[in-house]
């Protein structure tokens, strides 16, 4: 294995615009949904034929910079505050800092139009801060729409997407709900907030673009993690998941309950490479759980070792990713368990556990080293070999796989 900044090609993804906007799946909800008819073009970007594929990582003091996979540069953006968390939905990142959840757009990202793509290159900037007390929660939607949540005063926010691709930060709502640990999930043009009592989650209230309850409480008890699928969004529960979609506007809500007699313990969270229907999930120390939104069906993988983060890449061959404790990547078979591939131990985790984050794509999967400022690239259907070392521009306490 060899360490450069950046050498070589990238295996680069094939997918080309296809000349035509066909209709999506039925069952799909594709991130066009609503959108008109500019196919996520923004002022300034250009759209390119390839997917403007970067690393975009923060360091411990709060500078982002950018690092280019496909032209092998680099880039500063900014500085933030100093960040405790980091969420990605393949184009902004939403960084929970002091002053609440600072947001950079990375200026690089693809446009789902169901049957085909649309890639956009603009330039990367610090869009602002959504100010909130206390730990923040955020979950993105397909349109780039993301949802705070502020643990200590309960209020609830969702964000607009076309003043975030404009670079303003904007409020369609602020509602206010009891203080406790919970989430808005972006769906449609309005979200799903967590409702509780005394503390503990008991469902979830469908709120539209104004704030606006709308209907019944979606019982949902002790819920925790949420996910947005090519199918919908996805919300875990203790017996279970919450699977909301949308048609013609009008929301609906699925439980998709856990197998009848199963011992194993819940999700809490949930990974999946973006714009995939099955997601992955740790279950206990060594189990893995896998929701094919599509079947609504659940499945159990036993891992054998201890686990800290598990995703499932939902491809051709099924093949789901986990960073073992050792630091170790190990490749699964989704229909057996079985496992694929595992590399040498590439991270120390009991010295460098915070930030340390494994990211996939459709090819490759990335995972960094903070205590060495390193991105390993795995091309984790070959045996998980290890493609490249990649040196970024800051020390990536926390990064992200953007463009995508």
């Amino acid at each position: 294995m060899h360490r450069r900044t950046l050498a070589g090609i990238v295996t680069g993804l094939t997918l080309v615009a296809a000349a035509g906007c066909g209709t999506p799946a039925a069952d799909d909800q594709s991130a066009d949904s609503g959108a008109g008819k500019d196919h996520g073009a923004v002022e300034g970007a250009q759209e390119v034929a390839e997917p403007q594929l970067h690393l975009t990582t923060i360091d411990a003091g709060g500078a982002v910079a950018q690092l280019d996979l496909l032209e092998e540069s680099s880039a500063e953006v900014g500085t933030i505050g100093a960040p405790s968390a980091v969420e990605s939905d393949g184009r902004y990142l939403f960084a929970t800092t002091a002053d609440g959840v600072e947001i950079v757009d990375s200026g690089m990202w693809t446009w789902d139009h169901g049957d085909h793509f649309h890639y956009y290159r603009g330039k990367p900037t610090l869009v602002g801060t959504v100010e909130g007390d206390g730990d923040a929660t955020v979950a993105t939607g397909p349109l780039s729409t993301a949802g705070v949540f502020f643990e200590g005063s309960g209020e609830a926010i969702l964000l607009d997407n076309k003043a975030l691709a404009d670079g303003e930060v904007r409020e369609l709502f602020r509602v206010e709900e009891e203080p406790h640990d919970g989430l808005v999930a972006p769906l449609g043009d309005g979200a799903l907030v967590t409702v509780a009592d005394g503390g503990a989650v008991t469902g979830l209230r469908y709120h539209d673009a104004d704030g606006n309850a709308d209907g019944d409480q979606i019982t949902c008890a002790q819920a925790s993690g949420t996910i947005t699928t090519k199918v919908g969004v996805l919300v875990g529960c203790a017996d279970g998941a919450v699977l909301a979609t949308e048609t013609d506007g009008e929301p609906s809500f699925e439980r998709v309950e856990y197998p009848e007699g199963t011992t194993a313990p819940r999700a809490m969270s949930f990974d999946g490479r973006k714009g995939r229907p099955t997601v992955a999930a740790l279950s206990g120390r060594a189990g893995i759980w896998l929701l094919d939104t599509r079947e609504r069906t659940w499945s159990h993988l036993d891992a054998g070792v201890p686990l800290r983060q598990v995703v499932a890449a939902d491809d051709e061959e099924g093949h789901v990713l986990a960073l073992d404790t050792t630091g170790r990547v190990r490749v699964f078979a989704a229909e057996d368990g079985e496992q694929l591939a595992a590399t040498e131990p590439l991270v120390d985790l009991s010295e460098a556990a915070a930030g340390v984050d494994l990211v996939v794509d459709q090819e490759r999967a990335y995972l960094n080293v903070p205590a060495e400022g390193v991105v390993h690239e795995i091309d984790y259907a070959d045996k998980a070999r290890i493609a490249r070392t990649l040196e970024t521009p800051t020390a990536p306490v926390f990064f992200t796989e953007t463009g995508r």
